[in-house]
């Protein structure tokens, strides 16, 4: 799963995905605007096949966010 949500950033981002960490912020670290974030949100959930509220988008800020979020959802532990 980690390695399946690096590779959506990192392809909406054109960056590496093995520079990609759970500390990494979207915005403020891997460089992303708001349309990226927007784009990779919805990309995450066509890769995963799950719909995430809006109101949880505010909670997801950093990559590892992403990975808690998804492993919560989807029962996977990380």
């Amino acid at each position: 799963m980690v390695s399946r949500v690096n590779s959506v950033i990192a392809e909406k981002l054109a960056i590496d995905p093995l520079s990609i960490v759970g500390v990494n912020r979207l915005i403020e670290d891997l460089g992303a605007d708001e349309l990226d974030y927007i784009e990779i949100i919805m990309d995450i959930e066509e890769e995963f096949d799950i719909e995430i509220p809006d109101v949880d988008l505010a909670s997801l800020l950093t990559v590892g966010d992403i990975y808690e979020y998804l492993g919560n959802v989807l029962k996977i532990d990380l």
